[in-house]
């Protein structure tokens, strides 16, 4: 059944777990997403990109996930990620439950200007808006130690934010990075910044750039004629003691697409003759399902649903 963010996160929040939130990009993703959690008992989070939606269009997009949602367990249909307020306009009126506007970028007084318009557009729909504060970098930001202090979310910042915008979620700032390439080095979050954020916002806290980036995955895709340089990922131990912390949403785009990859790479390398997609997608397919359900036990969220 479709719901909006904020009514799963606030159980989330209540309860101390973190519900996932997952990048659909095609129909054998949404499956495997939606497979998982309804397998684990667990609600969930089908989210497109922009990226997503220009490569497959918001329509199929958002027939494929009303379709997953026609299971028993939450399903919260999610724009991620959005900067565009065409496309969050369009994404409002086409019935997603749930947006982010994304105005990290921006200063701190427009960035709220216009948070706050999008969560009056949401209130008109009956949806959330979930908004970020301080800058997630991603696999193409080569981040310096002063220039990464910039980034983070300042706790007193945060707070005026979400007061001046009304949002349901805050997507924050505290040592992840989005992509496969985060760091050369391990990623650490800042869990005492989490700490101090956690004490003067109310609203759920969201976790971006949190794929693992599992070495046996890696090593898969390697074996198989691939590469993933310097990938670093966040450790699972560190996951858990965020969603401790007040994490109630995590993100995860990258482990899936490495996990499908190195299915695809495999089954290809073993099988060279098949020319039917339908076998190698599908065990891209299982796979990914596999990686969900990992995921989903691990920020404690199954038999939550």
């Amino acid at each position: 059944m479709l719901v909006t963010l904020a009514s799963v996160l606030k159980k989330a929040q209540a309860h101390g777990y973190a519900v996932g939130a997952f990048n659909v990009n095609n129909l054998e993703t949404a499956q495997a997403i939606i497979q998982a959690a309804c397998e684990v008992s667990a609600p969930v989070i089908m989210q497109t990109s922009e990226g997503a939606i220009e490569y497959a269009g918001m329509d199929y997009l958002s027939a494929i996930i009303r379709i997953a949602a026609k299971s028993s367990i939450p399903v919260v249909l999610h724009l991620d990620h959005g900067k565009n307020l065409d496309i969050i306009r369009h994404a409002l009126r086409s019935g997603y439950t749930s947006v982010m506007y994304d105005g990290s970028h921006l200063s701190f007084e427009d960035n709220v200007h216009r948070t706050r318009q999008v969560v009056q557009w949401a209130r008109q729909y009956g949806s959330s808006v979930e908004a970020e504060l301080g800058r997630i970098p991603g696999k193409e930001d080569l981040v310096t130690v002063k220039r990464r202090e910039l980034l983070y979310t300042d706790p007193e910042s945060a707070r005026e934010f979400v007061q001046k915008t009304g949002c349901a979620a805050l997507a924050v700032s505290i040592g992840t990075a989005h992509g496969p390439v985060k760091s050369r080095t391990k990623v650490c979050l800042d869990y005492a910044l989490l700490k101090r954020i956690r004490a003067v916002v109310a609203v759920p806290l969201v976790l971006h750039g949190a794929s693992s980036v599992r070495s046996a995955i890696i090593r898969t895709i390697e074996q198989y004629g691939g590469a993933v340089p310097h990938a670093q990922g966040v450790s699972d131990q560190a996951i858990k003691r965020a969603v401790l912390l007040g994490i109630c949403k995590v993100n995860t785009d990258t482990d899936l697409r490495l996990a499908a990859t190195s299915a695809i790479r495999k089954a290809l390398a073993l099988h060279p003759e098949e020319i039917d997609m339908r076998g190698y997608i599908g065990v891209a397919r299982d796979v990914m399902k596999h990686e969900v359900m990992r995921k989903i036990r691990l920020l404690g969220s199954a038999d939550k649903a």
